[in-house]
């Protein structure tokens, strides 16, 4: 944000229980959007130990032992002044540490109490451990993704797409009724879930007969000649996404395919011809001579960028979007305000319970 932007969560706090992937990348959601967020680990963990990991920063961090009485106790005490709690226990897991949603929203009924969780709060598998990879595999996702095998997409469409930002939406979404009600809740959000309303495009494609279910065989995964990848001669790759008719006759007027052979694109029989066609124009020159013939076209095709080189393009730089930073790359905060400059979190700030209990109790300007 620029220095005379209050950013959207200022004011807000949140209690964050330790956890890996969604729960402490929907810390550095709400951090980056202005709320003032502690995060609670567990008790002989060294500062450090999460170090390498830039979706920790922006906190205040406390340690505690949660099968202590006092280190809850302490720990109650934080949420009674806080706005939103937000957890990645199995079910069931913050009730036996006495640190559940009816304990803590009878101490604090304006409360919003986000969980996050692979399968969900209830359903037979709520209780099984996963990972990202898991929950995909049962929603459709992970099968739709690939070539000749299920690929994982990262961990972007379970744990982050179809979960930290989910969570943020419900706790969000909680805070705005809560400004007319005054009440809190507890928001359930599950992986799969998350994951199964970003397929709803894919589904209802389905439902029309336009998506077969098999990889590789369809309009935005790979199947189609003119919304795929291709390598350059280089050894660099080219990002084709020329799906409407003025898109695609802008590439092939840069790629030089002009003429009465180019196998016509409406016919699904000549996709194979098509692509080996554009697979051999794209591999007899480097990426960066592409660069150049499509820069400032609509053809949409566009370079695929290393990790390495995605900081320095120019429009990432002209945006701040990713800074290199003596710890590695930061992403910068998103969604920002119009015409606000780029932010950066900060490192995290260790303090003891007490410590923060008191910054807390310190009196501030109404909340929301």
């Amino acid at each position: 944000m620029s220095a005379r932007a209050t950013p959207p969560l200022d004011g807000i706090r949140v209690v964050e229980l330790g956890g890996i992937g969604p729960v402490p990348h929907a810390g550095m959601l709400l951090a980056s959007l202005g709320a003032d967020v502690v995060r609670v680990e567990r008790s002989g963990a060294e500062p450090d130990e999460r170090a390498w990991d830039g979706t920790r920063r922006g906190r205040t961090v406390i340690s505690a032992d949660l099968k202590s009485a006092e280190d809850v106790r302490r720990i109650r005490a934080l949420v009674a002044a806080a706005d939103v709690l937000v957890e990645g226990f199995r079910p069931g897991a913050a009730e036996r540490t006495g640190l559940g949603p009816d304990e803590l929203r009878a101490l604090n009924p304006g409360l919003v109490y986000g969980r996050m969780t692979g399968w969900g709060q209830h359903g037979p598998w709520a209780g099984r451990a996963g990972h990202d990879i898991n929950y995909i595999g049962l929603t459709g996702a992970l099968h739709a993704i690939g070539d000749d095998r299920p690929l994982p997409p990262l961990n972007l469409v379970g744990d982050f797409g179809g979960g930290s930002a989910y969570l943020v939406l419900g706790v969000v979404s909680a805070l705005v009724r809560r400004g007319r009600t005054g009440e809190g809740c507890e928001i359930d959000a599950a992986i799969v879930d998350g994951t199964g309303s970003l397929m709803q495009l894919i589904w209802s494609l389905r439902a029309d007969g336009r998506w077969q279910d098999r990889r590789a065989a369809n309009l935005l995964d790979g199947g189609t000649p003119f919304y795929r990848t291709y390598r350059c001669a280089d050894g660099g790759w080219m990002a084709v996404g020329a799906l409407e008719p003025v898109f695609y006759r802008a590439m092939l007027d840069g790629l030089g395919l002009t003429g009465p052979d180019v196998p016509d694109r409406a016919d699904p029989a000549r996709w194979p011809e098509l692509e080996a066609l554009l697979a051999s124009t794209f591999a007899s020159r480097p990426r960066r001579h592409w660069e150049s013939v499509f820069e400032g076209t609509d053809a949409c095709v566009t370079p695929v960028l290393t990790m390495d080189e995605a900081p320095a393009h120019p429009h990432m730089a002209a945006r701040s979007v990713l800074r290199n930073d003596p710890g590695g790359v930061l992403a910068a905060a998103a969604p920002r305000e119009a015409g606000a400059e780029a932010s950066y979190l900060t490192a995290s700030t260790h303090l003891s319970v007490d410590e923060a209990l008191r910054r807390w109790r310190e009196p501030t300007a109404p909340r929301s």
